[in-house]
């Protein structure tokens, strides 16, 4: 299955689902963080996400956390030596990030929900294809509550409703904490989308909650939905 996941140890070298010895207690699930953030910028989001690594790092018995927002227009990258997914780059209209997930280029922008979840997986198992697994699944039964028959696709990370992409999942992890998460197209203008080959899959259509029922929907009201979704499924995360 293609992964859109990168793992950076310490020295900041790609590593695979090991066995470290520390295996830390699952937290309760009313420890998880789950923060409303609104609209931010990506590179103060990201400077929020390397904090919260930090400081779980430092004291690994601080909260686990989600941070709910939605971004100003922007263009993101794995950590790949192929950029073909770019189509070049100097025709973006938007900004372009390289940063530290697995996967190719996507947008996001205004109408999309963004999770990042700062979890310490060594509470769960440090099984990095089940995290990936197991967030798609919540995204796949959020949308569910909206009557929206999304499901997985072999061999691609994501979520689909048929064979449009409606949720884009990449992350990382440093020192078994994860960081980046998924982007939901809820509403707004998918556009942006074009300039690219979204995560390296070509000819995909890329939908949204909007396209697929007709109707608008409020991304906080989505966001709050979701908080309830993530509180009562941590538990799923442990191996």
């Amino acid at each position: 299955m293609k992964t859109d996941a990168t793992i950076i140890d310490g020295d900041g070298n790609s590593g695979g689902s090991g066995n470290a010895s520390t295996r830390l207690r699952p937290l309760p699930s009313e420890a998880l963080n789950v923060q409303w953030l609104g609209r931010m910028a990506f590179v103060d989001a990201l400077a929020r996400q390397e904090e919260l690594v930090e400081a779980k790092r430092n004291d690994p018995e601080t909260a686990d956390h989600v941070l709910l927002l939605e971004h100003d227009p922007v263009y993101t990258i794995g950590r790949t030596p192929d950029q073909s997914s770019l189509r070049g780059a100097t025709h973006l209209p938007y900004p372009l990030y390289p940063i530290n997930r697995g996967g190719q280029a996507t947008y996001h922008g205004p109408g999309q929900l963004i999770a990042y979840p700062i979890i310490d997986l060594r509470r769960y198992g440090q099984d990095l294809h089940h995290y990936l697994r197991w967030l798609e699944q919540v995204v796949i039964d959020l949308l569910g509550e909206y009557k929206i028959p999304a499901a997985r696709r072999d061999g691609l990370t994501g979520v689909w409703v048929e064979r449009r992409k409606i949720a884009s999942i990449g992350v990382g992890v440093r020192h078994w904490i994860t960081m980046h998460g998924f982007a939901l197209n809820v509403g707004g203008d998918l556009s942006p989308f074009a300039h690219i080959i979204p995560c390296g899959i070509s000819d995909v259509t890329i939908t949204s909650m909007e396209k697929e029922t007709g109707r608008t929907f409020s991304l906080i009201d989505v966001a709050g939905h979701f908080e309830r979704l993530v509180r009562s499924r941590i538990r799923d995360l442990k191996v």
